[in-house]
């Protein structure tokens, strides 16, 4: 995982570019050759055969995942003040009373950003068709949080900081 910061002024360019920077160093920790990450026509990130990988980004950081030998990998870093009606649409009833603190040890904007991750990370099974995030369920499961949707599951890993939420979902 690398990080990139997004320069001045902060923009979707600045965004794009930082990103695709945080993709190019990922990469060569994870012993890839090629270092660039090209775009497919729906706007996903293409990374080099045997190097799943995902890019997200604030205003301000991008952030890129890559895992050798994974069939698909998800990131998400998230900034965005999650309001109380936010997380109503965006969390289902039994993740806001067990997973949301004081109960649960994440805030909404970590569940927001686990949804993201593992979003990304399952986007591309078949089976699943064409899904939002906001419906796929999330658990706990042995002190692990668990990203479910048809059947489908993927483990998360969430990370947060004063004022940022991190996750990656991991598809193996």
């Amino acid at each position: 995982m690398e990080t990139s910061p997004v320069p001045a002024p902060h923009g979707p360019a600045e965004q794009f570019v930082a990103g695709r920077r945080a993709a190019a160093a990922a990469l060569a920790a994870a012993g890839s050759l090629q270092r660039t990450v090209p775009r497919a026509r729906d706007g996903r990130p293409l990374f080099p055969r045997g190097f799943a990988g995902s890019i997200s980004h604030t205003d301000r950081l991008a952030i890129a995942a890559v895992v050798p030998g994974a069939e698909a990998v998800g990131v998400d870093i998230e900034s965005a003040v999650i309001t109380p009606r936010m997380a109503a649409f965006l969390l289902r009833e039994q993740e806001r009373r067990l997973l949301l603190a004081p109960i649960g040890p994440y805030t909404a904007r970590d569940l927001f950003a686990a949804k993201e991750a593992a979003f990304k990370a399952m986007n591309g099974i078949d089976t699943l068709e064409e899904f939002l995030f906001w419906q796929i369920d999330l658990k706990q499961s042995d002190g692990a949080l668990i990203a479910t949707y048809r059947g489908e599951s993927v483990p998360l890993w969430t990370r947060a900081e004063a004022d940022l939420s991190f996750a990656v979902a991991i598809r193996r």
